[in-house]
């Protein structure tokens, strides 16, 4: 496929069927969520070809595209993967042709429904794909309007309406996304004086912003991680989240928490930690702080939850706590461990409100003090949510323990202690995540459940898809981390040539 521009598909196949949509009568429903998921299918084929056909040994960048578009600025139409984009590509696909099945009983307006989902699904993908900072961020705004859209009309929630975590969740993207933009802008300038002419590749900018001064570094890099931390929901810049979880139809709560959240995660890495390491090395303590303080305040809150949305909402907070602490310890070990942990969070969270969705839908309730016994009604619905649950809390052989393991290795190395207190979270976390599991599908079965179907036809496909995801990453975790750490070295090698060139070695 030499000379194909094979992330340009990926990236115009659901718009492709996004606009075939947009003329087809809104009674064909099905022929409606047919075209959504063969638009995903042709994604998620292509991400699979394109990550077992990527060169680990060869690593950097590669299936590039780029077309020079805004000369003046020095924007191009800038694609590429590497070694930490291209997990994150194949996981957006992954969740994206998974939620198109588990909105596969949507009655309300269905066309408009699959449209917007298939605009959010490409804006979410744009953004891992992108190796221009002007191309990033304007996949990133791409994202805000569908999900708010979604959120208002399809939406349902008993704590709060709706429209109220609709409009919080895109006023805290907005401002998140605010002070990234005057960071970036900022970072631009400056670039530009080093460079000696405008270049908005991630390349480019890291070479200017490794030579930038240690007291420019530091406030521009505090801009984007108030930008990127508020989307990884960071504490205490997270309250937009579990809302907008539980606010959420069950296909934008799996794609929120799936991948959206790892936007911000990613951005710290491939953009605020490579372009400026001394400014991230003055910071490393205090975010270490707040991503353990994170860990512990979410796990508690999750478990004084009744809405089993909001369990998992919390949840979520808590394990990109985790991610935080190995991005602030600045080494290997520890920054693999976080990219590998937003894949396999990723996942689980997506098929934990996959299921929790499906109970929605059959017992319009999420309130755990009304449910109970529904494993023997719906035993597949069951094996699902217990799956995503033991992912959850690090069960070996499924997906989320090597990076756990590998999150506490890295930052004991450097915080000791406080990576301790970290690591007690994960009691925390089997205590809510089996206390919820418990109560909604073992006990009495209640009579009123007695009529339920389990799960069956398109709704078993998020099980089949994620479900074989976790198990075989649990399995075999060369597959993630052989990628994962082809495209960490070489970042991290030339991040800690810059901090001894500054002078903080």
């Amino acid at each position: 496929m030499s000379g194909f521009p094979v992330l340009t598909t990926i990236l115009l196949a659901p718009v492709v069927a996004a606009l075939i949509m947009a003329f087809i009568p809104r009674g064909e429903g099905k022929l409606i969520k047919c075209l959504a998921a063969a638009g995903t299918f042709v994604s998620l084929a292509l991400s699979l070809y394109v990550y077992f056909a990527y060169d680990q040994t060869l690593g950097g960048l590669q299936f590039v595209e780029k077309i020079p578009w805004i000369k003046d600025l020095g924007v191009s139409y800038f694609l590429g993967v590497d070694g930490i984009s291209l997990p994150m590509l194949l996981l957006t696909n992954l969740i994206g042709f998974s939620a198109v099945f588990a909105s596969w009983n949507v009655q309300n307006r269905p066309r408009e429904f699959f449209i917007l989902l298939c605009l959010l699904i490409t804006g979410v993908m744009g953004t891992f794909v992108a190796h221009d900072l002007f191309i990033f961020l304007l996949f990133y705004e791409v994202v805000v309007i569908p999900i708010y859209i979604l959120v208002i009309i399809w939406g349902s929630s008993k704590r709060v309406s709706k429209e109220y975590a609709g409009m919080k969740l895109t006023i805290y993207l907005l401002i998140g996304s605010a002070f990234l933009l005057v960071g970036v802008i900022a970072f631009f300038v400056k670039s530009v004086g080093v460079l000696g002419a405008p270049d908005m590749s991630f390349t480019a900018l890291a070479e200017a912003g490794q030579q930038l001064p240690a007291r420019d570094q530091i406030w521009l890099y505090a801009l984007m991680l108030f930008g990127f931390g508020s989307l990884i929901s960071m504490w205490p810049f997270h309250s937009w989240s579990p809302d907008g979880y539980a606010g959420a139809p069950t296909a934008v709560s799996m794609i929120h928490a799936g991948v959206l959240k790892k936007i911000g995660g990613y951005g710290l890495v491939k953009i605020a930690l490579f372009c400026l390491p001394l400014g991230a090395k003055f910071w490393a303590p205090y975010v270490a702080v707040l991503g353990v303080a994170g860990v512990a305040y979410a796990a508690f809150a999750a478990l004084a939850q009744k809405d089993l949305k909001y369990v998992v909402g919390y949840s979520s907070v808590s394990h990109m706590g985790y991610v935080l602490l190995a991005l602030a310890s600045l080494n290997v070990i520890g920054v693999n461990g976080a990219v590998a942990n937003m894949f396999a969070h990723g996942v689980m969270a997506a098929l934990f409100f996959a299921m929790i969705g499906f109970i929605y839908e059959k017992t319009h309730t999420r309130w755990i003090p009304d449910l109970g016994g529904l494993a023997r009604q719906t035993p597949r619905l069951a094996v699902g949510f217990m799956m995503a649950a033991m992912a959850s809390l690090g069960l070996p052989g499924l997906v989320s323990f090597i990076p756990e393991f590998t999150i506490f290795v890295g930052s004991f190395q450097v915080y000791g202690g406080l990576a301790v207190v970290g690591i007690a979270g994960i009691i925390l976390t089997a205590l809510y995540v089996l206390r919820a599991g418990a109560n909604t599908l073992f006990g009495p079965p209640r009579p009123e459940y007695d009529h339920l179907e389990d799960i069956h036809g398109p709704e078993m496909v998020p099980l089949v898809v994620l479900g074989s995801v976790l198990v075989i990453g649990g399995l075999l975790p060369s597959l993630i981390f052989d990628m994962i750490n082809s495209g960490v070295v070489p970042l991290m090698s030339q991040i800690q040539n810059a901090l001894q060139i500054g002078g903080v070695f």
